[in-house]
């Protein structure tokens, strides 16, 4: 039986590369894109779609039986910026709609979920500079919290009802081809836009805030490598890294294709849960139980996002 994948949330930053690139796998017809919203015209032309309210279990469920869906990636969540300001509906969306995929899951409804995870399961008491996949999980954010309830449930769906549920805890995200959909490393997309639209950029993150960040091309090829294999003995949220900088840093690698421009310092309240999260991530586990290897380094992303959005 060929694999019949749903994409919820399939017009987010990440689902919408990640769509199309199942699609591409799969053949179009057998990847089915879902979200409240529309997504682009590449998306929307190239294979099926549905409106789906993902709190809306009932939608879900019967999309599910209409397609004959073996395999779910949950990409809807509402992101750490967001969520601040909207605490409980962002804990309603990032954690019941998992807990209904989870259910489906364990009533062999279907038979695999892919359920993304984030740096932001870390906080304050982590250790900063080579996070390890083990260690003190203390989230300051709502976001965080909702990830860290969800790896857990998780593990507890695998452990208890042998649901093929996989993992990767998501550094930032780089990409040319969609807006960043409200997180705290947003600026490291806004920065490009705004580098070749007005020559400055005035940055939400003080001037040395390291953070991991990861071309999206890389973070898909972790996706698609992670569900790839077979199911795995025990659940984990695999820590995934590609290179870690910071504003400073980018604004120098920009400056060397854009010698003029420029960047001034006006940290938020994104600052504040910027400064809980790791500098630097140690994902030796992936590395060595799957392979997982990064091809973007820094100066690479900054090439190719330039490039592209020209």
């Amino acid at each position: 039986m060929s694999e019949k994948i749903l994409v919820i949330g399939a017009c987010g930053q990440i689902g919408s590369e990640l769509t199309m690139k199942l699609r591409e796998k799969y053949g179009n017809q057998n990847v089915i894109a879902s979200d409240i919203r529309e997504g682009n015209d590449e998306l929307m032309n190239s294979g099926p779609f549905e409106f789906i309210d993902a709190t809306d279990k009932a939608s879900i469920l019967m999309v599910i039986h209409k397609y004959g869906i073996t395999t779910i990636y949950l990409m809807a969540a509402m992101l750490s910026a967001t969520a601040e300001k909207q605490p409980k509906k962002a804990w309603d969306i990032n954690m019941n709609t998992l807990l209904y995929i989870l259910d489906f899951a364990k009533e062999k409804i279907i038979s695999k979920i892919y359920w993304p995870s984030s740096i932001a399961v870390f906080g304050e008491t982590t250790p900063r500079i080579d996070t390890p996949q083990q260690t003190i999980l203390e989230p300051a954010t709502v976001y965080g919290i909702s990830k860290l309830a969800g790896e857990r449930w998780c593990a507890y769906y695998h452990q208890k009802f042998g649901v093929d549920v996989r993992t990767l805890r998501y550094p930032g995200i780089i990409s040319w081809k969609t807006p960043p959909g409200g997180g705290t490393t947003d600026y490291a997309v806004e920065i490009f836009h705004k580098a070749l639209s007005d020559g400055k950029y005035e940055c939400f993150l003080s001037a040395e805030t390291t953070l991991p960040m990861m071309y999206m091309d890389d973070a898909l090829k972790a996706t698609l490598d992670v569900m790839d294999g077979p199911k795995f003995d025990t659940y984990i949220a695999y820590n995934v890294a590609a290179v870690s900088f910071n504003p400073k840093e980018l604004t120098s690698e920009i400056q060397k294709h854009l010698p003029n421009f420029t960047i001034s310092y006006k940290p938020d309240f994104r600052q504040k849960i910027a400064d809980t999260w790791p500098q630097t991530i140690n994902d030796s586990l992936a590395r060595k139980e799957w392979s997982w290897k990064h091809e973007y380094e820094t100066s690479d992303l900054v090439s190719v996002m330039l490039e592209n959005l020209k």
